[in-house]
């Protein structure tokens, strides 16, 4: 089966988490700068079988796309333009860095590691893969 990939985009960084090929537990896969994000998914995909594209939507709290959202927007139709075969799903994001940095308080870490927006970033593709995953199984 094929894998699903998980994009929390940024201006600056991109949070990226992926699926076993069963589809059943989301992992962190890397942080990696934006300006490289679609070298390293040519190079992704051209070694791994995945089938569909999470990202991120981000909104205010009343539903209302957030000031990020244009450049969201830019780049799912320039994903979709490089890889047309690839199923893009949008899903809503709103919270996720917030319980990425709990998640990180949870396990432990100290003040320094919570600092590391890059892990944040990756945490949160993995928690916005994750609930896609548990909502997919109901």
């Amino acid at each position: 089966m094929p894998r699903i990939l998980s994009i929390d985009y940024g201006i600056k960084r991109t949070g990226l988490a992926v699926t076993d090929e069963l589809q059943i537990i989301a992992s962190g896969l890397t942080t990696i700068p934006s300006s490289e994000l679609m070298v390293f998914l040519k190079d992704y995909f051209s070694k791994e079988n995945v089938a569909k594209v999470l990202i991120g939507e981000p909104k205010q709290m009343n539903g209302q796309p957030s000031q990020s959202a244009p450049i969201i927007e830019k780049f799912v139709d320039d994903f979709k333009a490089i890889f047309p075969e690839i199923k893009v799903e949008r899903v809503d994001e709103r919270f996720t860095s917030k319980m990425a940095f709990q998640t990180m308080i949870d396990s432990g870490l100290k003040k320094k590691q919570r600092q590391n927006k890059a892990l944040v970033d990756e945490i949160a593709a993995t928690i916005m893969l994750q609930d896609y995953l548990s909502r997919k199984m109901i």
